[in-house]
């Protein structure tokens, strides 16, 4: 493990500069907004420009990469995050910050295509678990760090904005410089949501629902608690410690996951979110301490039923149909994300902060319908034939589902074939 870590010192250094920077610069255009008093209607127009971006990145980077390669193409994407990032002070106004969220969206898409082009390619049969796993802890903890670097400046200035664009041009060193060779990106397989609703409704539903509330959760999040009366330092660890809860809730889920009928289990988590919301909307900003518990308990919740989605999906899935069934589930998170801030972001202008989480609970008293529906109209797959669960990253390209350990059509690259045939000859 140590050795594999190493060998990608340079893509999880720059994973980590990429991925704060965004998380940092998510939060930090939540607050300026609130800041400059724009409607929440309005802000939540402009922040889900980013969703959109992105979908329509992760359907047409590949393109870019294949044809400059992927140093020149992650320079490229990288720079125009950069550039993004410190030309939204320059006009404060919602039609070019809209564009500007839009350009940041598709920008991230094409890094992250690279990045986890990348992992693919350095991983084996014998280490594709352990690379998961780390990907997706340095993702995490990335995101949530990058929570705490508001902190450094005043929002209303420009400083925040240069920091955002330095982390995220500091990301273009460590892989310019990397000797390792260039990867080969596969077009992924894509089934459309229609056939794969027809035969997983549960799971395609699921993707779209936990889209719908972490999409609109990240761009909102900080909104809500400006709004709520949270100064920036109290804004930073709300939004943290919701990314933390939805990293450490997965695993104790996951093992419910591979011990009970899978749809039951989202059943349970829909209800249980539902529940928290209303919570979360009674008691407001309050106890700040009760909240942020139930803010991580709610965030948790929902970014759990993406991957309960993609395993109830693989169940029902034959091995070489999983990476093109992942990819139609992670377009329907996408689309989800574009729904979400939009919606809640109308539940706000109407109800207030707390608008954001009883529309919230709305959607996933539609979600616990929908799934005790299915439950008693379609068969249950047995428990001792369910695949094993594994806590999926809805915000990833579709090639990271090629290392997914429940890909049994995993071809490793030539080089990695080679490291791993040198590793056990050592």
């Amino acid at each position: 493990m140590t050795r594999m870590v190493t060998s990608l010192s340079a893509l999880i250094i720059s994973i980590v500069l990429l991925i704060s920077g965004n998380a940092f610069l998510t939060t930090l255009l939540g607050i300026r907004l609130s800041i400059e008093d724009v409607n929440p209607s309005v802000i939540g127009w402009v922040l889900v420009c980013y969703s959109v971006g992105f979908v329509l990145g992760t359907l047409y980077v590949q393109r870019i990469i294949a044809r400059v390669g992927h140093i020149r193409a992650f320079a490229v994407f990288a720079a125009m995050a950069a550039v993004a990032a410190l030309a939204y002070p320059l006009w404060m106004t919602t039609i070019m910050w809209a564009f500007l969220r839009g350009l940041s969206g598709f920008s991230i898409a094409g890094v992250m295509v690279v990045i986890e082009s990348w992992f693919s390619s350095r991983a084996t049969n014998s280490n594709r678990g352990a690379l998961f796993a780390v990907y997706q802890i340095v993702f995490y903890s990335a995101a949530a760090g990058g929570q705490l670097v508001v902190n450094l400046g005043d929002p209303s200035s420009f400083m925040p904005f240069t920091l955002a664009a330095i982390l995220l041009t500091l990301a273009l060193i460590p892989l310019s410089l990397t000797r390792m060779e260039a990867p080969f990106i596969e077009t992924a397989e894509r089934m459309s949501i229609v056939n794969l609703a027809r035969e997983s409704f549960t799971g395609v539903a699921g993707a779209l629902i936990s889209g719908l509330l972490i999409g609109g959760f990240y761009a909102l999040g900080p909104v809500y608690a400006t709004l709520a009366g949270l100064d920036v330092a109290r804004t930073s660890f709300f939004m943290a410690a919701a990314i933390v809860a939805a990293m450490l809730m997965a695993w104790p889920l996951g093992r419910l996951c591979d011990r009970f009928d899978r749809r039951r289990v989202m059943f349970l988590v829909s209800v249980c979110a539902a529940v928290t919301a209303v919570a979360v909307a009674i008691v407001g900003s309050n106890n700040l301490i009760l909240l942020m518990v139930l803010v991580g308990l709610f965030t948790g919740l929902s970014a759990t039923m993406y991957p309960i989605a993609v395993a109830i999906t693989n169940d029902r899935m034959e091995s070489h149909r999983i990476v093109a069934a992942s990819a139609t589930l992670l377009l329907s998170y996408g689309i989800g994300s574009v729904i979400g801030p939009v919606t809640l972001a109308a539940m706000m202008d109407v109800l207030g902060p707390a608008g954001l989480f009883w529309g919230s609970a709305v959607f996933l008293a539609l979600m616990a319908v929908a799934t005790s529906y299915r439950i008693h109209r379609t068969p249950d797959v047995p428990v001792e034939d369910q695949e094993h669960y594994v806590a999926a990253m809805p915000e990833a390209s579709a090639v990271l589902a090629e290392i997914d350990p429940r890909n049994e059509e995993f071809h490793p690259s030539p080089e990695a074939e080679a490291e791993e045939a040198e590793r056990a000859s050592a």
